[in-house]
């Protein structure tokens, strides 16, 4: 993302790849130079922050405006005050599972089981010297009273640094190879740092945005939950970004401007994945990502209503999309129950998806169900076989295949077999979480660095439904979709989910505009079909989005008024908890 964005250069119809909410002009700060006179006015301060951050730049691009200005300054790294990494190793070890493991167990430790707490607390600011600095992650454990500034990372430039070897994890001194790195990042790494920030949120006065090697962005906290109130009362969307894979495809990269088109495909879009997404706001140009947490924490009842009290501030739905168009079949996989996913991986809620066909050619497909003379150990031996051997396997044998047209939506509850076949642009419409995948077959293909791709059939078939077979596939697994409302100009369809969902889905048809009221509801929303359309809130916030565009109605934001800027019907989907 750009430090600073001058102006928006976008037809209205376009799609948004930096999403922005503005503030009044002054409240998005530039430079190492702005924030170091902040730390001069304030004399000793905690910057504080996530993994990932590149803290010997912030401490050099800093250090060089107090020397400049004739300054002495007592730097304390939370670093050295980790315990010895092999200690780290050993705490840890139980979240992590075997090493060649494709997943963890959440992690139940607090970030300060990590460090000699003793010798860290005992670190106090040195009083002649002119400023004093505790700086790293954890560095509000230190207890110091002073402002802390928190230095945030979003999730995708983490990923990259991770693939490109310039960050460790958490108390690791040694780069590991990306798989091992990520596995610790999802179960450890960030399950504390994220604890730890919404321990220390009333502490923080200054938030600022890590992504650039040599620039920082930086907003007052005050400024931020203002600008977070304004979000929750009105229209969200968070920054998109987007991976290619081993199955991916075209469609993103030939419908999408401002993306990287120097990449083999794009086979997802985090359109909303929260966990992994961040919010953007805008002053005087200068733009500054936080993670979406930060609103959840800060306004977890008007975003999600009636529902907060069971969600908390985790936010429940996500929309993302699967590109195979061109490209391949995803693998044949399942998700699991929930308490499998609670017992063995120490998530709350599980992976109950549902694919939504947004774009699709001729004869594509979606796999899903087994064929009704389906034999579970006969399917067992034969992926076993073929994952020894490399051998095909005529999955229609077990499989049922079912043609996709745009605007089906196929029901995925968990333990359900599954995958998305060639030539399908699904807007998968799930639950949260969004790594537990059991893969059983993967068509004998490698990963875009030539290697094999995880196989995970005794997973799969601890929590497989054999009961999902022959005609009940057809009856339970395919939506039926039906009109429960009309007027001259607009429908509104029931896209039925499967009872197992906590979510459902409805699809708004308009021609000129219709309004819409929340019910103290959330609602995720996108045009699926159409140009653009225009969104107008009871509070008088008024927004475009284009057509494939994710946008949040907070159930705080009353109702909304949704306008058609196109020639032909507008068709928008909205999913909410049930």
């Amino acid at each position: 993302m750009p430090v600073r964005l001058v102006a928006k250069d976008i037809a209205q119809d376009e799609y948004d790849v930096y999403p922005i909410c503005s503030l009044e002009a002054g409240k998005v700060f530039n430079g190492y130079h702005s924030l170091a006179r902040y730390i001069i006015k304030k004399r000793t301060v905690i910057i504080d922050g996530y993994v990932g951050v590149f803290w010997n730049t912030i401490k050099t691009a800093l250090n060089e405006y107090f020397t400049e200005n004739g300054l002495t300054v007592n730097w304390v790294e939370t670093s050295t005050y980790l315990k010895p990494q092999q200690e780290i190793a050993t705490l840890i070890e139980p979240f992590l599972g075997t090493p060649e493991a494709v997943w963890g167990t959440k992690c139940t430790l607090l970030l300060h089981d990590l460090y000699q707490l003793d010798n860290f607390t005992g670190q106090l600011p040195n009083k002649a010297t002119d400023i004093n600095i505790m700086i790293g992650s954890g560095a509000a454990l230190s207890g110091w009273d002073a402002p802390v500034i928190y230095v945030d990372l979003p999730k995708n430039e983490l990923q990259f640094r991770m693939r490109a070897g310039a960050i460790t994890n958490l108390g690791a001194y040694e780069v590991s190879e990306p798989f091992s790195m990520y596995k610790r990042f999802y179960f450890v790494d960030w399950v504390l740092l994220n604890n730890h920030k919404k321990q220390i949120l009333s502490k923080i006065s200054v938030i600022a945005d890590g992504q650039w090697p040599e620039d920082i962005n930086w907003i007052y906290k005050a400024d931020l939950a203002d600008g977070l109130n304004r979000l929750s009362q009105s229209v969200i969307r968070v920054r998109p970004w987007f991976e290619p894979g081993a199955w991916g495809g075209h469609w993103i990269r030939e419908r999408i401007k401002n993306i990287n088109k120097d990449v083999v495909n794009y086979a997802w879009s985090f359109e909303l994945i929260v966990p992994e997404n961040g919010l953007v706001f805008e002053s005087d140009g200068y733009l500054l990502e936080v993670s979406f947490d930060f609103l959840m924490f800060n306004n977890q009842q008007e975003v999600l209503g009636i529902h907060a009290q069971k969600f908390g501030d985790e936010f429940p739905i996500r929309f993302d999309f699967l590109d195979t168009y061109d490209g391949g079949n995803l693998s044949i996989q399942c998700h699991p129950s929930l308490k499998y996913i609670q017992d063995n991986f120490g998530e709350t809620i599980t992976q109950d998806e549902t694919y939504y066909i947004l774009d699709c050619k001729d004869k594509a497909q979606v796999y899903l169900g087994f064929q009704d003379s389906i034999q579970p150990a006969e399917f067992r031996s034969v992926l076993e076989a073929s994952q020894c051997d490399n051998n095909e396997v005529e999955i229609t044998n077990y499989v049922q295949a079912h043609t996709a047209k745009k605007h089906d939506l196929f029901l995925i509850p968990n333990g359900t077999v599954h995958s998305a076949g060639a030539n399908n642009l699904v807007l998968e419409i799930s639950a949260t979480p969004y790594i537990f995948t059991f893969k059983m077959y993967d068509w004998l293909r490698l990963d875009l660095d030539g290697n094999p791709r995880p196989i995970n059939i005794e997973h799969a078939f601890n929590n497989l439904n054999f009961e999902r077979k022959g005609e009940k596939v057809q009856a339970e697994l395919i939506s039926k979709q039906e009109i429960i409302g009309q007027g001259a100009d607009w429908e509104l369809v029931h896209v039925p989910t499967h009872q197992e969902h906590f979510y459902d889905v409805h699809r708004i048809e308009f021609d000129k505009d219709i309004t819409v009221e929340t019910h103290n509801q959330c609602h995720v929303m996108m045009l699926v079909e159409g140009s653009a359309i225009t969104i107008k809130t009871a509070n008088g916030t008024e927004q475009t989005f284009a057509y494939a565009e994710t946008f949040v109605v907070p159930a705080a934001a009353e109702s909304y008024t949704l306008t058609n800027l196109g020639k032909s019907r507008a068709k928008v989907i909205k999913a909410f908890l049930k």
